[in-house]
């Protein structure tokens, strides 16, 4: 057993009986490598990683390579889910010297954590075009004892190429307009697929805050002609094999172009992001069958990934018995020992409902999908039953495993979700849920003094948080405030707020850094910058902190998120993929933001603003703040019952108090 074992990350772990003698990140590792004058060779993964896994089979479980590995090297395991920083900055590394990049991450660098040789995926035996992994570290080796001039200058010019982005200046700190966004919008709709959906060529990802963009185009009234594009993305990806149709929730992503191969690992940020857009499509569209996938992907969250005491974890993985999918695909013969009681008829109308065949879709088997029936999704009361059914033996099998770590941002990016959904829905399990989430967070996460911390497990928490765990936070207990009408959540929004101001801004040239003043001193300072799999940590800020300046009436959130909208704007309008979130920052400066007040118990003017999306507004009601959204709305003489009344103000002005769900609606049709 190595020094793994006791590591709060499940990935960590996992390798914890390699005879590789790896060490964690940390000033230990970095002291034998100078020691020992050898370099240190970094691995970085996570648990859900399909290719870490079998790196870690083929090469750091073999006695032979861990000998290598032991005698010529410091070795080092990082999840790259509890250490976001250090993943950037050797992802930086990493692209700019291959020109792709990709996990698993191998790094070769100095003692001092310079990197001067990066790849990801090395293979035991010999394939075409890559040397094998025990070649690699021969030939590092023999570089590091004969070349070291060469590789540390080399070392310091990749040093210097990764912290570029911290230094980006903004291109003349003007605020994009109404004209910017209609412009990415058009150039956003120009790379999608529009006979099966997504963005791009295969493999394809569910590209959210693209989806997300293009509804508010509409819901806004800046662009038209992007909901043909986004019903057929939503109903694609819910029809194909990347959805679940057992058990809800989502996979990674698609091998193919038709969304029928995921890769099947499923993560709680992607359930997250992709709940809130099914939601803003059921809002918009007034589609049941959005509001089914929303229905069954919180339920598979709140099933599978949550814990008892609240918090939800981050992963399954793609593997259960060491075959990739193995869990989630039928053959004929097993849907019919399931269901053979049920009836010739229908037994058959379950295989032709999910497309199980002979042949199968994947190594003779079959992925569960409706593509030849692509949005049809609506089940009769036989499949439902079928599926009840296959759902119960389904889940007899060994399940994929679980990283039951419990990370902030992720949860900061579902609890947002969630209390959306509860309030949209008027779901009280959900909403209840949410309230458990954010009470274990605030419990469990952040230590004595109020600093957030980004990694929770089995009642340990660890490591500091990073500016992306401050700002979903903000962002979550925000609508959590909105969702409850409890102003608990609104004041811990703005204690994050401020905390994630006062650790993480570059005073010198904008923008958030990913790691805090106080953080570890690491090689480069990055900045978390382009919307990928997740809001980048300045788009997820600055749509955070211009809400909650909304509903504050605190100016310094406003101009904090304005910079980042200057800083990056421009960017984002050009390159609209990259920056999905920012742009719903850019939409907010420039379509202005709503303000609704319900003063009072007036439960149907609450509902009647929370069952529409109007992504540029914000809902104060229930307890009262220190907002001066409150200032001269005194409840005496209406506090109560049909006495209480809405106000709609927006760019300064507002509407007349409405006291009746009609005055109301026909103000929110307005905005």
């Amino acid at each position: 057993m190595n020094r793994l074992a006791d590591e709060t990350s499940p990935y960590l772990r996992q390798h914890r009986d390699n005879p590789v003698d790896w060490y964690p990140w940390g000033p230990d590792a970095f002291a034998d490598a100078h020691r020992r004058d050898v370099p240190v060779m970094l691995s970085i993964g996570y648990s859900a990683c399909h290719w870490c896994h079998v790196m870690a089979h083929e090469s750091f479980a073999d006695p032979g390579t861990a000998a290598v590995l032991n005698e010529l090297f410091v070795n080092v395991k990082v999840d790259r889910e509890e250490r976001p920083d250090i993943d950037a900055i050797y992802m930086d590394a990493t692209q700019a010297m291959t020109g792709h990049g990709g996990w698993p991450m191998t790094v070769f660098m100095t003692p001092d954590g310079r990197p001067f040789h990066c790849g990801t995926y090395y293979p035991r035996d010999p394939r075409p075009g890559m040397p094998t992994f025990l070649d690699l570290c021969r030939a590092v080796d023999d570089a590091w004892r004969t070349k070291r001039e060469d590789l540390v200058g080399h070392a310091a010019k990749l040093t210097r190429s990764i912290g570029r982005s911290a230094v980006l200046a903004s291109g003349g700190g003007g605020l994009p307009g109404v004209v910017a966004l209609s412009t990415a919008y058009a150039t956003l709709l120009e790379s999608h697929d529009d006979e099966w959906g997504g963005f791009g060529r295969e493999p394809k990802f569910p590209q959210t805050m693209g989806l997300d963009l293009l509804l508010r185009g509409e819901r806004n009234g800046w662009a038209t002609g992007g909901l043909a594009a986004v019903r057929t993305s939503l109903d694609s990806m819910a029809s194909g094999g990347i959805y679940d149709h057992l058990g809800g929730g989502f996979a990674r992503y698609s091998v193919d172009a038709i969304w029928l191969v995921p890769h099947f690992e499923k993560m709680l940020y992607d359930q997250a992001l992709l709940a809130r857009v099914y939601l803003h499509g059921a809002q918009v569209t007034g589609e049941d069958r959005y509001r089914q996938v929303l229905d069954e992907t919180i339920g598979y969250v709140l099933g599978e990934l949550r814990h008892r005491h609240g918090g939800f974890f981050s992963a399954e993985d793609a593997d259960s018995e060491g075959v990739e999918g193995k869990f989630y695909v039928w053959t004929p013969d097993e849907v019919r020992s399931v269901l053979g009681a049920a009836g010739a008829a229908e037994v058959e109308a379950a295989l032709g409902w999910w497309g199980v065949t002979p042949e199968g879709n994947f190594e003779g088997a079959t992925i569960l999908n409706r593509i030849a029936h692509r949005g049809e999704l609506a089940r009769p009361a036989a499949i439902d039953d079928a599926r009840r059914r296959l759902f119960e033996a389904r889940a007899a099998r060994v399940r994929p495993g679980l990283d039951d770590k419990v990370l902030t941002e992720w949860n900061g990016l579902m609890l947002a979700a969630l209390s959306e959904a509860a309030a949209a829905t008027g779901r009280a399990d959900w909403l209840a849920a949410a309230v458990q989430t954010g009470e274990f967070l605030l419990g469990s996460l952040r230590r004595d003094d109020g600093r957030w911390l980004r990694s929770w497990q089995d009642g340990r928490a660890a490591t500091l948080g990073f500016a992306a765990d401050y700002a979903a936070m903000v962002d979550a207990f925000t609508r959590l405030g909105e969702a409850t009408g409890q102003a608990r959540w609104t004041a811990a929004a703005v204690v994050t707020a401020d905390a994630l101001l006062d650790l993480f801004w570059d005073d010198e040239h904008g923008g958030l850094f990913t790691t805090g003043h106080d953080g570890e001193p690491l090689v480069a300072r990055p900045k978390d910058l382009l919307d990928s799999a997740t809001p980048s940590a300045n788009s997820l800020a600055a749509v955070a902190l211009l809400r909650l300046s909304a509903l504050t009436g605190d100016e310094r959130y406003r101009r904090r998120g304005e910079a980042i909208v200057a800083l990056l704007g421009g960017m984002a309008v050009t390159h609209p993929s990259a920056f999905g979130h920012l742009l719903a920052a850019v939409d907010l400066v420039a379509g202005k933001t709503a303000e609704i007040v319900v003063t009072g118990e007036r439960p149907d003017l609450v509902t009647e603003v929370q069952r529409r999306w109007l992504p540029n507004a914000v809902l104060a009601w229930g307890e009262r703040t220190g907002s001066p959204l409150w200032a001269g709305r005194d409840l005496e003489g209406h506090g109560a019952g049909a006495d209480g009344r809405a106000y709609v103000c927006r760019d300064y002005a507002c509407s007349l108090p409405a006291t009746t769900v009609a005055e109301l609606a026909a103000q929110l049709d307005a905005l």
